[in-house]
């Protein structure tokens, strides 16, 4: 497994265990370096000083908060590590919950929580206690420069650690969704023949990310010497005039079509972009020889 990204105490009543977070996800995007367009060399980013007129090498740099227009209170990170809570180094459960009571709009990251050795014990106990109440434990956790409040559920054989935003960090829409809309009856009954008939069990191995795909395949293609056939967009469609006959027509066109991680292969199909196999000009320049 990775290297942990905070290692410190989980506290159950009296209980206290050593434990360990580790990433449970991260995104994978393809990085591209920045180049000079005109002879493709790596660029470099520097820290300039407009007032000594020069660039600054990284110990030279401090954080600095600006409390009025132009003035800062410089904040070092010994100031910092002074000021960090409890619990930067001890995590307690504070309550338990019901799952479902949690919107899920306040999760933020996941994290593995693993007990050291000498937690074993307890750490299964929690577990199991968790597994069978079918409560979920709140807790707060300091790292990173900050502190969050963090959700604790089983999964798998152990507990699984989510991030929370907290309540003022989570934005308000007051003109979001509808309200004062008459819908009738068999509009609805309809709809819920459309949603039965794309019903699907989860399975989050069914997808990718058809963007991250295309971009290798330009890249590949461009290394050949080739382009790629650009991907058709969709046309803005117009809202329905009769949406009881735009449902009917829908599930109409539901019937003998793919179903389950078919239906999801082929809408991801339709977006991935295809490599002629007739070679094209290359547009790739060659960087300059540097004088000797």
């Amino acid at each position: 497994m990775a290297s942990s990204v905070w290692t410190g105490y989980l506290t159950f009543g009296l209980i206290s265990m050593p434990v360990r977070l580790f990433s449970g996800a991260r995104g994978t995007r393809v990085s591209f370096h920045m180049l000079h367009r005109d002879d493709h060399a790596r660029v470099k980013q520097q820290l300039y000083c407009p007032n000594d007129d020069r660039v600054l090498e990284r110990n030279e740099i401090v954080k600095g908060y600006e409390y009025r227009k132009g003035e800062y209170v410089v904040i070092e990170p010994e100031e910092i590590k002074k000021i960090e809570p409890k619990t930067a180094k001890s995590m307690e459960i504070l309550e338990f919950v019901k799952q479902e009571e949690i919107d899920p709009v306040y999760f933020e990251s996941s994290y593995y929580l693993a007990p050291e050795e000498a937690a074993k014990k307890p750490y299964a106990l929690l577990v199991r206690a968790m597994q069978e109440t079918d409560y979920v434990g709140i807790a707060k956790l300091a790292m990173h420069n900050r502190e969050y409040t963090a959700f604790l559920r089983p999964y798998e054989k152990g507990l699984m650690l989510h991030t929370m935003y907290y309540q003022d960090e989570v934005r308000e829409a007051p003109d979001f969704g509808t309200e004062d809309v008459t819908i009738k009856e068999g509009e609805v009954k309809v709809a819920h023949q459309l949603i039965e008939s794309l019903a699907a069990e989860w399975d989050p191995s069914k997808y990718y990310d058809t963007f991250e795909q295309n971009v290798k395949k330009l890249i590949k293609a461009r290394v050949e010497g080739k382009n790629v056939i650009p991907i058709e967009k969709a046309k803005p469609a117009a809202a329905p005039k009769d949406l009881l006959a735009a449902l009917k027509q829908s599930l109409a066109q539901m019937e003998g079509k793919k179903k389950g991680p078919q239906r999801v292969e082929a809408a991801q199909a339709e977006s991935e972009v295809e490599i002629p196999r007739t070679k094209a000009a290359t547009t790739r320049k060659k960087a300059p020889k540097r004088a000797a």
